[in-house]
């Protein structure tokens, strides 16, 4: 399947994934409507429990969707049928955010990398593939000497080389990275970020970067969209984000970034108060609002749209209407 570089390689249209609880429908994506252009990197920023992980398990097809669309090069993958639907599920891969409890202990590096390669019968014999897994190791800055090795002998940076180098077994074109450098050692962290820009430059990768760290996603990131309960509040290039935030919302979020200037020691952050609104069968509205200094009788009643403000750049805000 080929792509046009001039259109979306993933896009979603009202993207709603919910889960059923014991009081009622849990909203975890509600709406959401985003393009992935092929080769960038789409930053998917938020607290902890406001839907990143669940919006890229439903694109990969982890999670069935509620309702909406996800088209991949233009096609519904759910009007996809039998080996149409398989070619483009090869297409995909995800890195997870713990880079232990992903890894099974009981199979050593090169049969964890080789797995994808046998489930899916490529590479053909088991000689192919443990020639393609010692490429892989290469690749992502593995020793061969520890092929044989299991996760629990190996330091949280070689796993995450691991659940990368398994990522890319099946040579997908779009990943989904969940968080994967959140369980790292700072240091460790850079030598992975820059692992994977290095991998996306060399394979022409597509990247859905989730985090909840602000430094993460501006290093690596071209746009980035600012997810709040489910829905999205704020949507730009990562410049407009980062230079011109308007959202109340990423305002806050901001205000908590460190900054290594002897003035910021007497800037006070902007803390929130209130309590945050159940994400089970939300009344419309703004789902901020509870929260927000700003907030007002048009935050309430009715569901906030997404508006340009400039070329771009979109917020869901009263205070931007």
């Amino acid at each position: 399947m080929t792509s046009n570089l001039s259109a979306p390689l993933i896009e979603t249209r009202d993207l709603k994934k919910h889960f059923k609880v014991k009081k009622g429908m849990l909203h975890a994506v509600d709406g959401i409507d985003m393009k992935i252009m092929p080769g960038e990197t789409f930053g998917v920023v938020g607290e902890s429990g406001c839907g990143k992980s669940t919006l890229g398990r439903t694109l990969i097809r982890l999670y069935e969707p509620t309702g909406g669309e996800i088209l991949y090069n233009g096609r519904n993958l759910a009007e996809l049928r039998g080996a149409e639907s398989k070619k483009v599920q090869l297409e995909m891969a995800m890195i997870f955010q713990d880079p232990y409890s992903s890894l099974n202990p009981r199979m050593c590096v090169a049969d964890l990398i080789a797995d994808p390669m046998r489930v899916n019968g490529k590479h053909g014999d088991a000689g192919s593939r443990y020639q393609r897994v010692a490429q892989l190791m290469d690749t992502v800055g593995l020793a061969r000497r520890v092929a044989g090795s299991y996760p629990h002998e190996l330091d949280g940076g070689r796993r995450q080389r691991i659940g990368i180098a398994r990522a890319l077994a099946l040579s997908p074109r779009f990943i989904i990275c969940d968080e994967p450098v959140s369980a790292l050692d700072v240091s460790i962290q850079a030598q992975i970020l820059n692992l994977l820009m290095d991998l996306q430059d060399e394979m022409g990768l597509t990247y859905l970067f989730i985090t909840h760290d602000l430094s993460v996603v501006e290093h690596i990131s071209k746009k980035i969209m600012v997810t709040y309960l489910g829905k999205c509040v704020e949507m730009g290039d990562t410049d407009q984000i980062f230079d011109n935030p308007r959202h109340p919302y990423t305002k806050a979020l901001f205000s908590a970034l460190p900054e290594p200037t002897l003035e910021a020691r007497y800037k006070k952050p902007q803390l929130l108060t209130g309590e945050v609104a159940s994400p089970v069968d939300p009344k419309p509205g703004c789902r901020f609002a509870h929260r927000c200094p700003h907030a007002t009788d048009k935050c309430r009643g009715s569901d906030i749209p997404l508006r340009e403000i400039e070329p771009g750049h979109l917020v869901a805000c009263c205070l931007n209407m």
